[in-house]
């Protein structure tokens, strides 16, 4: 398959999963809805922080690709990483 593609897939699974662990850990550990808990915490400047909790599942997502050597979706994966790392910057930093 094409390298571009492989890492195009991880970068989207990478996401993907950033995303559900989010939710996951909003779903589990919240008393509000969704909508009110990323309000709550985007005004007590935690949203970083339930981000970076959410990018724990890339983890999963990246040492399986490399279990099935799928090198290049790992590095698709590494790369989700590190857009999560940048937004979480950014949200403690603004």
């Amino acid at each position: 398959m094409n390298r571009k593609k492989e890492i195009f897939i991880g970068l989207a699974v990478g996401l993907i999963a950033n995303t559900l662990g989010t939710l996951a850990y909003i779903l589990i550990f919240s008393d509000m809805p969704i909508i009110e808990t990323l309000q709550a915490a985007r005004e007590q400047d935690h949203l970083g922080s339930i981000l970076a909790l959410g990018a724990i599942l890339n983890l999963v997502a990246f040492f399986g690709f490399l279990k099935i050597r799928r090198d290049y979706r790992a590095r698709g994966v590494m790369i989700a990483t590190l857009i999560s790392a940048l937004a979480i910057l950014y949200f403690k930093l603004f």
